[in-house]
């Protein structure tokens, strides 16, 4: 691999919108939506400068909606979350977000147009594919000739059926109890996406949702039906190689642990047959799983959201000591290289809430350690780089920390840096960006440097467990070695300056290849401020390498 891969997941519909004073549960009139052309050459150089070379564009694919267009019927509200509605309630897996186009009629066009120019502009487009279900309102309008609509041909009158596309219950009405005024009436009506099998969805289940059949007669001891191919698999698959034909380079994949790995086996090669380049990133969720879906369902990457993530959270927040970091590289048994790692995204809470690290600066060593651990993807959520808070209500989301994917509204960090559309920043304070140049060097340190791409990792802070000069509960050290060139990277997690000393014992200088019969001096040069730190072999591998670490920052030396 000559570069690592850096992603960058930003929601169009967010990231241009320049309403500085939305309100909450606004319309789209009353609140305004960014367009598929924010994305200006100028405004993706900036991205790919900070150290990019994807991006995942969050909600391209028409969704659920409370908006009207002409000749496209906007969704019940009690099957929408939100006035814009969730990017995960697909209502045409073969249109775009209307949205997001200036010209609604050329929305298509647009967003190929997008593709170019991100292409022009160094780096990839990812999209996202939702496999396990679609809105209660799905209806394709778009499909290519030939290809048959989701549920076109189901035989309503079966719960189960390995040829239908959805789950059924027969003589039951859909009954949303949380909403006052249902009108939307649905007979049969189906199960909901995250596996309710009842007519009687929560407000907390995913009731904007149906689920979809992939053969699997979830409601008898989840059976498996899988010859003849189910007629599911044959229609997801024709979604995959439509979007491939876009130029696109990447899926990410929603939780795709709730659809049989069986499906991926067989879909995934077949659009790799047209485009090998292309990648297949899974949500998934649960550990035992992560096998399967590399090694027999074919994922290029998987979510690392249990280990990495919640470990570094956990430190940051003080519940953890930073040495049992060291746990999730182990509980992986050897995956390590398939783990995309990321501190947010839409899912998860923004750095500086209080649900989190509560200042956007504690971050940085966590942010250096999960681009820099090892091989897999990185990846950045917009804002992320200037400290965005996502604080105050939405509307649907209220008021979670998250950025809403729910409703029409704006990002304010993004805002500032966009300022009079340069993207020069001017609107940021020192902090942001102070901070924004931080993420500027761990990613491009990360995408440029060839150890970070392809190198080995070792564990100092494991090497060092007997070291009474290394502060476990707040450091970890770790070196990665690639064609014996090494880094050594030395991180605090604590509040305070910490004088440090680590160990690199013989046994780790022989992991990297070198011959320790011929070391006597080792010159360690910062990588950053460029200074050098000259040891004798016996020092380094008894007493350790001597360093000051400041507050929630680093050290990294190549050696």
């Amino acid at each position: 691999m000559t570069e690592k891969i850096s992603i960058y997941q930003v929601l169009p519909r967010l990231f241009g919108n320049q309403n500085k004073k939305p309100i909450p549960n606004g319309n789209i009139h009353e609140n305004g939506c960014g367009k598929f052309n924010d994305f200006t050459p100028q405004a993706l150089e900036k991205t790919r400068n900070l150290g990019i070379n994807y991006i995942w564009y969050t909600g391209i694919i028409r969704h659920a909606t409370t908006t009207n267009y002409p000749k496209l019927k906007s969704q019940d509200q009690c099957i929408v979350k939100g006035k814009a509605g969730s990017p995960y309630a697909i209502t045409d897996y073969y249109d775009v977000n209307p949205d997001l186009a200036v010209d609604v009629s050329q929305r298509m066009k647009e967003f190929e147009e997008l593709i170019e120019r991100t292409n022009a502009a160094g780096m990839k487009t990812i999209i996202d594919f939702i496999p396990n279900h679609v809105s209660r309102d799905y209806n394709s309008l778009n499909k290519p000739k030939g290809i048959q609509d989701l549920g076109e041909t189901d035989n309503k009158n079966q719960s189960f059926n390995p040829q239908n596309n959805f789950y059924y219950l027969p003589g039951e009405d859909l009954k949303l109890d949380f909403c006052e005024q249902q009108k939307y009436i649905e007979n049969p009506a189906k199960f909901s996406g995250n596996d309710c099998f009842h007519a009687h969805p929560q407000i907390t289940d995913w009731y904007e949702t149906i689920k979809l059949n992939y053969g699997v007669d979830v409601q008898n001891h989840y059976q498996q039906h899988f010859s003849p191919i189910p007629n599911t698999w044959e229609r997801m698959l024709e979604i995959l190689k439509f979007w491939t034909a876009k130029n696109i380079h990447g899926f990410r994949c929603d939780m795709v642990e709730m659809v049989p790995v069986e499906f991926w086996a067989w879909a995934i090669p077949q659009v790799k047959s047209i485009n090998p380049e292309i990648l297949f990133i899974g949500e998934v969720y649960q550990p035992q799983l992560y096998e399967a879906y590399i090694k027999e369902g074919k994922f290029d990457y998987l979510y690392d959201k249990v280990g990495l993530y919640d470990q570094l959270k956990a430190v940051l927040r003080g519940e953890k000591p930073a040495g049992t970091l060291s746990d999730s590289w182990k509980s992986l048994q050897g995956l390590d290289e398939y783990m995309l790692r990321f501190l947010e995204n839409h899912d998860e809470q923004r750095i500086p809430s209080s649900y989190f690290a509560g200042q956007a600066e504690k971050a940085i060593p966590a942010m250096l350690l999960s681009a820099t651990m090892h091989n897999g993807p990185i990846m950045t959520y917009f804002g992320q780089e200037f400290g965005e808070a996502a604080q105050g209500s939405t509307g649907f989301s209220g008021d979670d920390s998250r950025t809403t994917i729910f409703d029409y509204w704006n990002v304010e960090t993004i805002q500032k840096w966009r300022g009079k559309s340069a993207y020069s920043g001017s609107g940021l304070n020192s902090s942001q960006k102070l901070l924004q140049k931080e993420y500027q060097k761990i990613l491009k340190l990360s995408i440029n440097n060839p150890i970070i791409a392809n190198g080995e990792f070792y564990d100092l802070t494991w090497a060092n467990r007997y070291n009474h000069h290394f502060y476990h509960n707040h450091v970890f050290a770790y070196f990665r070695s690639f064609e014996k060139k090494c880094l050594l990277f030395i991180l605090n997690f604590s509040d305070k300056t910490l004088e440090q000393k680590v160990i690199i014992p013989g046994h780790a200088l022989e992991f990297a290849q070198k011959d320790t019969t011929k070391l006597k001096d080792q010159v360690f040069k910062n990588v950053f401020s460029k200074e050098n730190i000259k040891l004798p072999y016996y020092t380094m591998v008894n007493d350790g390498i001597s360093v000051n670490l400041k507050p929630y920052y680093y050290q990294v030396f190549e050696f």
